[in-house]
């Protein structure tokens, strides 16, 4: 059998899903067909890349399952996601919107990170909003006070560049990039550990949640939704979204 037989993949994989969806539509559990499910085990086995392709593409179907049910909820939720005054914003005089839900300690936010400081730094019509959506812990919460602690210093766009930067972020290495970049620790501490910056992190969690966003990076300009680093759709979505400006002047 051809590791490229996609034909027979597909027959056997509708065939599958057939089965199964007669098991949930019945009112009884479906016969089980034994050639049938060693037919399909053996095939599996013979191309493991078949699981490969049918992860990636389920993953894609709930990426674009969270992208539509996120849209419903942007507007509700437009003023918080955009204009709420305890968010670092860079770019504050820009035209187009965009925000991103991130977290310190995550992969792709890191790797997306210099392009995302290279789109502010380039685009001055792009008004940004960073989101600390901590998900991965005490480090990142750390991480996400310190900045949101130090904001009136006006360090948080470089304070933001180096903790992103950071391989082996911890508290310690935290502190440390902070006396680095400038600010002031101990009134940054004290900020970081007040209540406003506690209730800021648990209003952006719960907005998070409203928008069925479950992980970071997630950016969102006007009604689209980028879950993931997906830097070439975020780059697409602000220039629709200048073209559209454009088109109303």
């Amino acid at each position: 059998m051809s590791l490229f037989d996609r034909p027979l993949a597909r027959r056997l994989a509708l065939a599958a899903v057939s089965v199964a969806a007669l098991g949930l539509a019945a009112c009884g559990p479906p016969k089980p067909d034994k050639a049938f499910g060693e037919k399909v085990r053996a095939y599996l086995l013979e191309n493991p890349e078949v699981l490969v392709e049918v992860s990636a593409k389920l993953q894609a179907k709930q990426i674009a399952q969270t992208a539509d049910k996120a849209r419903g909820a942007i507007g509700k939720y437009r003023q918080a996601l955009e204009r709420d005054p305890r968010d670092f914003v860079a770019n504050p005089n820009g035209a187009i919107t965009v925000v991103e839900f991130f977290d310190y300690k995550c992969g792709y936010c890191k790797l997306a990170a210099p392009e995302v400081i290279a789109l502010i730094q380039q685009n001055p019509d792009v008004r940004f909003v960073f989101k600390d959506f901590v998900i991965f812990g005490h480090d990142s919460e750390v991480a996400a006070r310190m900045v949101l602690g130090s904001r009136d210093q006006g360090k948080s766009l470089v304070f933001h560049k180096r903790l992103m930067a950071e391989k082996s972020l911890d508290e310690a290495a935290v502190m440390r990039i902070a006396q680095e970049v400038g600010i002031d620790v101990t009134k940054a501490r004290a900020a970081a550990g007040a209540e406003p910056v506690t209730q800021h992190l648990a209003d952006t969690h719960a907005l998070a949640q409203a928008l069925a966003i479950e992980g970071t990076p997630a950016f969102l300009v006007g009604d689209t939704m980028i879950a993931g680093a997906d830097m070439r759709a975020l780059k697409l979505a602000i220039e629709q979204a200048r073209a559209g400006k454009t088109k109303k002047v």
